[in-house]
């Protein structure tokens, strides 16, 4: 079976990211970014689906992050369209780490877990388009 995304969020990931085939796989993502280390809770999946730029960067770029403590989550989406992210309900401005490197997103952007999982799958099968299961808010730089 192809490989339909790939992902990555740990160390070792540079060279060799994670290939996402399945839903099934996506929930062992998640799991995986649940139960790992502290400074490893956000991933960054590209499609494998859609075209590169001339440059051979992917197009788009899905970020997924996790606290496993509060059980919420955060996916922010780029594209020629802009970069967007979830808006969620609680007010602080979160951060995660990807790779052991900081990132702050805005205030009220973390959802539910049920909804990233759920967000991180129609990407995955909707062959990298931006996930409408959950509501956006534009980033602001």
């Amino acid at each position: 079976m192809q490989a339909r995304a790939e992902a990555r969020y740990r160390w070792d990931h540079g060279e060799r990211p994670a290939l996402l085939h399945t839903t099934e796989e996506v929930d062992s993502l998640i799991d995986s970014l649940l139960s790992g280390p502290v400074y490893e809770n956000l991933a960054q999946i590209h499609s494998l689906e859609r075209d590169s730029m001339p440059s051979g960067f992917p197009d788009h770029e899905l970020l997924v992050g996790v606290d496993r403590d509060l059980q919420v989550g955060i996916l922010t989406y780029l594209d020629s369209s802009g970069n967007v992210v979830t808006l969620g309900s609680l007010g602080r401005s979160p951060v995660y780490y990807i790779q052991g490197h900081m990132t702050e997103f805005p205030a009220n952007s973390e959802i539910p877990i049920d909804l990233v999982r759920r967000g991180v799958k129609e990407f995955l099968s909707s062959g990298g388009r931006r996930p409408t299961c959950v509501q956006w808010q534009a980033v602001h730089p």
